[in-house]
């Protein structure tokens, strides 16, 4: 399959290129950087989306958008990251409806801030949302996506958790106070985090891409959350460094204001869907995927 890539250079694109080509794929990332570092086997296409064919793929994966934590969400903050998601979308169904030959299938990445804050209740895919900037933000994208359909696509949205991993990310943020020592819970620790191994999240846009029975939202998650207390523990001891030095809640609040929903929203988010359609995990155990990310680091 001739796949067409937006956000290829991104966290999780590094990870999913090469492991596509590998699979006999012919991947093409849309970048509008000149010289973009890719991997061996994988080409770029620095042309504007409306100068390529739509029948030229078979495939579509939409990983593109403004990173959500990098900024205090201000209100221009807030417009940046809603346009950098739901206007690419929105070009690409556009795109592909002005060919009578389209891609068979759109994976288009929206995240768990979709379903809010759910406290310690499971959250599967039917699970409803409460209301919120991430909320609004995510159901907007899937909408765009969603559009797709129409179209005769197929259209898979999977709702990615935390992605970790060496080289960028959230660890990225993480590992400098934890590496110091300095490192801790947030707030109470007892919110949940549905974190995921960047390898699992490739295999499953692989995996959505390649199952032509595979349609609608997928909890992109570990099938074993944990607390935000046990995620800082077991990092700690990953590195071999203590982990207690809380920050306290109002501070995250100060420090970050609205931007600290993500920081603090619980959502024990379980990939129900991909576990009953036989998806396997690589790294199901958080103890496994850490000790596989700081091995020879």
């Amino acid at each position: 399959m001739r796949v067409l890539i937006t956000g290829g250079t991104g966290f999780v694109g590094h990870a999913l290129c090469p492991r596509l080509a590998a699979a006999g794929h012919e991947v093409v990332v849309l970048t509008r950087q000149s010289q973009p570092r890719l991997p061996q086997g994988v080409a770029s296409a620095t042309t504007r989306l409306e100068d390529l064919s739509p029948a030229d793929f078979g495939g579509v994966v939409n990983l593109a958008g403004a990173p959500i934590g990098d900024a205090r969400w201000t209100e221009s903050r807030k417009r940046l990251l809603l346009d950098s998601r739901i206007a690419t979308t929105s070009r690409l169904v556009e795109w592909m409806g002005r060919s009578t030959r389209r891609p068979e299938v759109l994976v288009s990445a929206s995240a768990v801030g979709y379903y809010g804050e759910q406290g310690d209740r499971p959250v599967t895919e039917d699970t409803p949302p409460t209301p919120g900037f991430t909320h609004e933000l995510c159901a907007a994208w899937e909408r765009e996506a969603e559009k797709a359909a129409s179209l005769g696509v197929r259209v898979c949205r999977p709702r990615i958790g935390v992605v970790l991993d060496r080289g960028g990310g959230a660890l990225a943020k993480m590992l400098p106070a934890f590496r110091m020592g300095a490192g801790g819970r947030l707030g109470s620790g007892r919110h949940w985090f549905p974190w995921i191994h960047r390898e699992d999240m490739a295999a499953i846009c692989q995996w959505l891409l390649e199952n032509p029975q595979a349609s609608g939202a997928y909890n992109a998650g570990a099938p074993n959350p944990v607390t935000n207390a046990e995620f800082t523990q077991a990092l700690g001891r990953a590195l071999g460094r203590p982990a207690v030095l809380p920050m306290p809640e109002a501070a995250l609040r100060l420090l970050f204001g609205e931007m600290s929903e993500i920081l603090l929203v619980s959502d024990r988010m379980l990939p129900q869907r991909l576990l009953e359609a036989g998806f396997r995990f690589r790294y199901p155990q958080l103890e496994a995927a850490l000790a596989a990310i700081f091995s020879g680091a």
